[in-house]
């Protein structure tokens, strides 16, 4: 997690900079720029203190390392359907979903339906029914 320790702490650094100047350019005169420019570099140092005091007590990850391979990487990622067509369906169902909620409630619930089809469907692709 040094990493990210890093780029945290360098947005600690650069939101605080960039707030001071803000409010310097301002005079001060508008209130939310400058305060709001702070506290999200007060949130970035509390984000980059944890990941630096978690990344010492943990064993460096295999991104750490510049001689590491692709297959010293922990655990499956999962298995993916390579020709699966049914997020085609479901991609359709939330944009009729989406379209739905400016146009009108009936085709949003019609686009919920369609969704939650094309979900299940995806979900269940490869069921073949209880092994006995």
């Amino acid at each position: 997690m040094k990493i990210e320790s890093v780029l945290f702490s360098a947005g600690f650094f650069a939101f605080a900079l960039v707030g001071v100047i803000y409010g310097l350019l301002t005079k001060w005169q508008e209130p939310v720029g400058p305060v709001a420019l702070i506290f999200l570099a007060f949130m970035c140092g509390m984000v980059g203190f944890y990941l630096y005091n978690t990344g010492r007590k943990l064993d460096a990850r295999p991104e750490e390392d510049p001689t590491a391979t692709q297959d010293m990487a922990e655990g499956d990622f999962g298995f993916f359907s390579p020709y699966s067509w049914w997020p085609l369906p479901l991609a359709a169902g939330a944009a009729v979903t989406f379209v739905g909620l400016a146009v009108g409630w009936w085709l949003f619930f019609v686009g919920v339906v369609f969704s939650v089809l094309a979900l299940i469907g995806w979900c269940f692709e490869y069921f073949r029914g209880e092994a006995i």
